[in-house]
């Protein structure tokens, strides 16, 4: 992003790490076309989060880095994969435990009621299949009323979307993220929204805190990961426990995802490690 405004970032705490093992840093914004990629070993996309604004061209341009000399990481079938939500869809059928979930290309206001029931819920959250920051997510409680339906049909006419069961552990648990990189797990978060909202994103209020994962939690996110190909250089499994005690997968950030090194005083530097790793044994 040109102008990350209130995101918080910390990716540039990576930087002295990946000095030390010989790399030259510099930040490129992605809507920049006049860059020359050619002239970079390899491009770590990093903190994109107006994609979404933008996907098409978002896509181009990776299309663009990926024809290059450059490495990109992670690698161009994971972005396309994972660029839009239905990779969780992917997830499942390969028997991997996600948080359940319905899939519409377009909205019906006469099939919301189903959701409900379909769920057996009587609360349930919908979102866009491409999107991020929890933006035009919302949480639905039975019966929608009509003034919301028809905020609904404005919204997400013409647009895929999937619903989702609402977690009642979030408000109160919160939401964990595990990062990875090359595989090996690296370190954990807590994200806690603020009172009375449901919303991960610390840009939403939400309040982040660093966490030693369980055994569980760790084989919950191994288990996840193992189906994913290729395997990813970065990633962050974010979990949400159900009412039975289990690690549902809620995301599974492989594009731009905040790495959280703040929050573990090894973690840049195990991920310039990954990198540096990553980019040699593609060379």
């Amino acid at each position: 992003m040109e102008d990350p405004g209130d995101f918080v970032t910390d990716y540039d705490l990576s930087f002295d790490a990946m000095a030390a093992l010989g790399w030259q840093v510099e930040t490129v914004t992605w809507r920049d076309l006049s860059i020359d990629w050619d002239a970079y070993d390899a491009v770590y996309i990093c903190t994109p989060w107006d994609y979404p604004e933008d996907a098409d061209l978002f896509m181009r341009v990776l299309k663009t880095i990926d024809a290059s000399s450059a490495q990109l990481l992670n690698p161009l079938p994971l972005v396309e994969w994972t660029l839009t939500k239905t990779y969780l869809r992917d997830l499942d059928e390969r028997g991997a435990a996600i948080v359940p979930s319905i899939w519409f290309d377009d909205i019906d206001s006469t099939q919301i009621p189903q959701w409900f029931e379909t769920l057996a819920v009587d609360k349930v959250v919908i979102k866009p299949d491409v999107g991020a920051n929890a933006q035009d997510t919302y949480i639905l409680t039975n019966p929608v009323s009509d003034e919301f339906v028809s905020h609904l049909l404005r919204r997400f006419s013409g647009r895929p979307f999937f619903v989702q069961p609402f977690m009642d552990n979030v408000p109160d648990e919160g939401e964990y993220s595990l990062f990875f990189f090359n595989g090996e797990y690296s370190h954990a978060i807590l994200k806690t929204p603020e009172q009375g909202d449901f919303r991960t994103q610390e840009e939403h209020g939400a309040d982040i805190k660093s966490v030693v994962a369980t055994s569980q939690q760790i084989h919950a996110a191994e288990k996840l990961l193992a189906f994913v190909d290729p395997s990813p250089l970065y990633a962050r499994v974010d979990l949400v426990r159900d009412a039975a005690g289990n690690f549902l997968l809620m995301e599974l950030e492989l594009i731009e995802p905040s790495l959280y090194l703040r929050t573990d005083e090894q973690a840049a530097a195990r991920f310039a490690a990954a990198f540096d790793q990553r980019v040699k044994a593609l060379s």
